[in-house]
């Protein structure tokens, strides 16, 4: 089938995905005279033609082909459905089109192009100018692929933020483990962020653009474990009235997270170990082996090697695991990532409470310092949020963190100190003014102007149906305070 679309057709723009070995094209359905096939084999364009009438899950083409070239020279409606169902499976290629002159008033065809494609040729095919297009659009992947693994690296360096050594260690490591494809197995207390490090190592490698499945292994019920990894026919118990695709078929050609894999019942281990060494699955009550292709990455934090030991963990399982091992570290052990992590936090979550925070008071970062941080990252981040919705002034308390502050009953930092105050006049001036600005505004001994700076500055709203409202904030101001 054959190609071409020009005339006035109003294109929408389709993002070009990188190309990684500019030497192969897809040659898709036939090519009548054999010239385009030709055209590419002698200018060393190696071809791959997918089974055009196999099943959609069993077509699939190297990791190295990712231009590919649809021949439209007719438009047989069961044709041009399955054309349309396997461009939208093999969604990474990109596609170029060659199209007969005689379907260039057909809409349905030219939306299908314009919508799909990134480039057209019409017939009959000139040598240079298929070449040209090629070439063109393997240029533009380049770019793209560059700029991709920019804004990927940038978006792994935001999720796994950090500036300390073990930081810069930790992404260095994932940017090598990412390359490959051998399991990995990421260790660490709860908290560390072990689920970030696996997208971050999904994202920076050849399978970021396929599914990445996080399965946690403790909040799967022991007798459906089974079906719920490996899937199941129709009929293979009761209740499965219908075909399941289990998690390892989701990741194909993906990513899969196996969570708190040392709590794997020791009947899915052996299993796991069975799928790692032949790569392929059976679903309950099914005769067929389905080939799935995935990436293996556990994380847990247990402590594996004692598991083993004590026999509650597979020692051959452990070392198909223990390929890639990954440590998380600790929040106490990068004490100098909490506070810029505490400013994440603020910034990431100040919008879920009206009135703006100015940040942290210097008793509440050297709070944060002394604590020892048990839950790692997630407590930070859970502190911070309560503390954004509790802090009834411009600065976040150790008490507004949900610290203990028995043992200081003040903040004894003068900056705090003269916020507060200087909040705690205003309120008290609306308080007996009535809500009046200008009145407050000659009790405090400032300008109008100048006390209007100062409401918002503190984040006061200033209306005359609210005047009650601000002499009772002034209240539970003064009590806070007591």
């Amino acid at each position: 089938m054959d190609p071409r679309l020009r005339c006035g057709i109003v294109m929408r723009v389709r993002k070009v995905k990188p190309v990684p070995n500019k030497k192969v094209a897809c040659v898709f359905a036939h090519d009548p005279d054999a010239i385009l096939s030709g055209i590419l084999r002698d200018s060393g364009w190696k071809i791959e033609r997918p089974d055009f009438i196999a099943p959609l899950r069993n077509i699939s083409l190297p990791p190295d082909c990712s231009i590919g070239i649809l021949v439209l020279t007719a438009k047989e409606p069961a044709w041009f459905g399955r054309v349309q169902s396997i461009v939208a499976h093999l969604q990474n290629l990109n596609w170029i089109a060659v199209v007969d002159r005689a379907l260039i008033g057909d809409q349905e065809i030219r939306e299908f192009i314009a919508i799909h494609c990134v480039d057209y040729q019409t017939l009959p095919l000139e040598r240079d100018r298929v070449l040209f297009a090629l070439g063109h659009v393997a240029g533009m992947a380049a770019l793209a692929g560059q700029a991709g693994e920019d804004a990927r690296a940038a978006a792994v360096a935001a999720n796994l933020f950090g500036d300390t050594p073990v930081m810069r260690t930790l992404r260095g490591d994932l940017s090598k483990i990412a390359a490959v494809d051998a399991p990995v197995l990421i260790t660490g207390e709860s908290g560390t962020g072990k689920e970030l490090v696996a997208r971050a190592v999904h994202e920076m490698s050849n399978r970021r653009d396929q599914p990445f499945v996080a399965i946690n292994c403790v909040s799967l019920s022991p007798s459906l474990i089974h079906a719920e990894l490996f899937g199941f026919e129709r009929g293979a118990f009761t209740g499965a009235h219908h075909r399941k695709i289990g998690h390892f078929e989701t990741a194909h050609r993906g990513t899969i997270l196996l969570d708190e894999i040392g709590d794997l019942h020791p009947e899915l281990q052996a299993l796991l170990l069975r799928f790692l060494e032949e790569q392929a699955v059976r679903r309950v009550g099914g005769r067929e082996e389905i080939r799935v292709d995935t990436r293996i990455v556990a994380a847990t934090n247990v402590d594996l090697e004692a598991a083993v030991e004590r026999g509650n963990f597979r020692s051959d399982l452990y070392y198909r695991l223990n390929i890639l091992r990954v440590r998380t570290p600790p929040l106490r052990d990068r004490r100098e990532d909490i506070e810029p992590l505490a400013c994440m936090f603020l910034k990431r979550f100040s919008g879920e409470k009206p009135r703006r925070l100015r940040g942290f008071s210097k008793s509440a970062v050297a709070a944060m310092y002394r604590h020892d941080w048990p839950g790692n990252v997630r407590e930070l981040l859970n502190r911070v949020r309560r503390a954004i919705v509790m802090c009834e002034g411009l600065l976040i308390t150790p008490g507004d963190l949900n610290f203990c502050v028995d043992h200081q009953p003040f903040d004894l930092n003068l900056e705090t100190a003269r916020v507060e105050a200087e909040r705690k006049t205003i309120l008290t001036a609306l308080q007996y003014s009535g809500g009046s600005a200008g009145k407050s505004a000659q009790m405090v001994g400032v300008s109008r102007a100048t006390f209007y700076r100062l409401l918002e500055k503190h984040g006061v709203a200033l209306n005359e149906r609210s005047a009650h409202k601000i002499g009772a904030t002034a209240a539970l101001s003064e009590d806070a305070n007591e």
